[in-house]
């Protein structure tokens, strides 16, 4: 049962996460999704996009902190961390 927690938090988060960086291109860029993801590939700033759609993260975060679900909780801060990861990792490579 806490394994299973732990992963819908996680799934939530990169859910959460996608959710951010598709709000982020819709609100700031000119161009549509493709041409912006694109773009930031070749122009090597796609992890910035990524980092700032980690900021939706907080949202479920703390809504399965004040609901008392802290293994949903620790599932989402999974999910940051791995994304975190993975931006450092790309960033360096």
């Amino acid at each position: 049962m806490i394994k299973q927690n732990i992963i819908t938090g996680f799934l939530t988060g990169l859910a959460a996460n996608i959710a951010g960086v598709l709000l982020y291109v819709t609100l700031f860029s000119q161009s549509d999704l493709d041409a912006t993801l694109k773009d930031a590939i070749e122009n090597d700033y796609l992890g910035k996009i990524v980092a700032l759609g980690a900021i939706m993260n907080f949202l479920p975060f703390f809504v399965f902190l004040k609901k008392k679900q802290n293994y949903h909780a620790r599932g989402v801060l999974l999910a940051t961390i791995s994304v975190a990861i993975a931006v450092a990792i790309h960033k360096f490579i």
